[in-house]
């Protein structure tokens, strides 16, 4: 047994905790759970504080529970929500489950023994309570009054726009709270944790336990995760970073987190890695010493990549940011596929040309401003080639006079042009 909250506390994790949980954690291996809402296939990286969390709870002794909400799915959060959101078929939903188990089980040690990680559906015991045995035997212990109280109800009565807040999703705390209940109930489960947003849901859950059952739980928070510069955690500009390596490429993904901010990685590599504080501390005193080296950036994104994905898709990743950021050689793209050569290009412009005009030959100029639009004007191409700024295939056009054709094709089929240091094209020969 390891102080788990002490854990939580010096990465910087802690948010909230209902008195006596650091001690009772203390006493014996605890159950404690959170919950995952089953709205995608695959959970992103917005989930993985929680993830963590469990994993931290594991290590220190515990015995951690994934609940998988496929009652809740169908029904919404109000929680941080300005908007009622769709609801789930049974169809999705059962897609959703079994897409979330499989990522979780990266994670987490799953089984049957000692403190064997459990995951649970609260469609199973949902399924089997009608609607007034709901409100005799659940409804009955918690006002109206306090879940009027709520922050997550009051922000969305009193938000902009009129859209209220339906029937459907006031009453979420009261099934989350039942969750919590019946977990405890059933499974011995004391402790409810999960986002600092979500500390109102979990108390109700807390307190239906008392005056349903006299009886005693507790709870934790973690914080919200924000980025230094105001921007949402976990989006970019083609939107959230799943941990789907079909939904979001190991390469974004390991550029997600390369991609970190000084102020940004310092507080992550504590949340989203198992390094101890003192290789953390190791870390932060060599990034310091030469900050332009990125150590702390690349030492997250390894960690994290390979802990979501592969050892081998880590190698892809850093192969892939080699060829378009640094000395990446040609032979590297020679290995990769239609589709990863898509992915690795996409939202870089890219033009199409036909195999038998480039066949022909074009010299560089006609090639890209021309056929092209790499370049607005042969005059412009011309002078940035004549001031060593363009490359094509890593390597640098000499003259804009240079003649090209089907023997310089990558892959039988692209054609990469680099102009300046970072702007990629990709020019595709059909």
């Amino acid at each position: 047994m390891t102080n788990f909250v002490e854990e939580l506390r010096w990465r910087g994790m802690l948010h909230d905790i209902m008195p006596h949980t650091e001690e009772k954690l203390k006493e014996s291996m605890t159950s404690g759970y959170i919950g995952f809402d089953p709205t995608a296939d695959s959970l992103h990286v917005g989930h993985l504080t929680q993830i963590m969390t469990l994993i931290h709870f594991q290590r220190a002794g515990h015995k951690p529970f994934a609940l998988v909400g496929g009652a809740t799915g169908m029904v919404g959060d109000p929680s941080g929500k300005s908007a009622e959101r769709n609801l789930l078929s049974e169809e999705q939903l059962a897609i959703n489950l079994a897409g979330i188990k499989n990522q979780l089980s990266k994670f987490l040690t799953f089984g049957d023994r000692g403190n064997d990680a459990v995951m649970v559906n609260n469609a199973d015991w949902f399924r089997n309570i009608n609607f007034l045995d709901f409100i005799r035997d659940v409804g009955k212990h918690i006002t109206v009054n306090y879940m009027m109280a709520k922050d997550s109800v009051k922000k969305r009565l009193e938000g902009d726009g009129g859209a209220g807040l339906s029937f459907t999703e006031f009453c979420y705390q009261l099934i989350q709270g039942y969750d919590f209940y019946y977990l405890w109930k059933n499974h011995d489960c004391l402790l409810q944790m999960g986002g600092s947003d979500q500390w109102g849901n979990i108390v109700t859950g807390t307190e239906l336990i008392r005056r349903k059952d006299s009886g005693t739980a507790y709870a934790i928070t973690t914080q919200l995760i924000k980025k230094a510069d105001g921007t949402k955690f976990g989006k970019t500009e083609s939107g959230a970073v799943w941990l789907d390596a079909t939904k979001t490429s190991p390469y974004k993904f390991y550029q997600f987190w390369l991609n970190a901010s000084d102020d940004d990685v310092k507080k992550w590599i504590r949340i989203f890695t198992l390094k101890t504080r003192e290789e953390i501390e190791g870390l932060e005193t060599q990034h310091n010493e030469a900050p332009h080296l990125r150590l702390l950036q690349k030492s997250l994104a390894e960690d994290i990549t390979v802990k979501v994905h592969s050892v081998e898709a880590l190698e892809t990743a850093i192969n892939t940011s080699d060829f378009l950021f640094g000395n990446g050689s040609l032979a590297f793209f020679a290995t990769l596929n239609k589709e990863q050569v898509l992915e690795i290009f996409e939202g870089i412009p890219q033009f199409t040309i036909a195999k038998e005009e480039l066949a022909k030959g074009l010299d560089a100029s006609t090639l890209l401003a021309e056929k092209t639009s790499v370049f607005a004007s042969k005059g412009e191409a011309k002078k940035l080639i004549q001031g060593g700024g363009v490359s094509l295939n890593k390597e640098k056009i000499k003259e804009a006079t240079a003649i090209f054709n089907s023997n310089n094709l990558l892959n039988d089929q692209y054609l990469i042009v680099q102009k300046g240091k970072k702007n990629y094209f990709l020019i595709i020969a059909e």
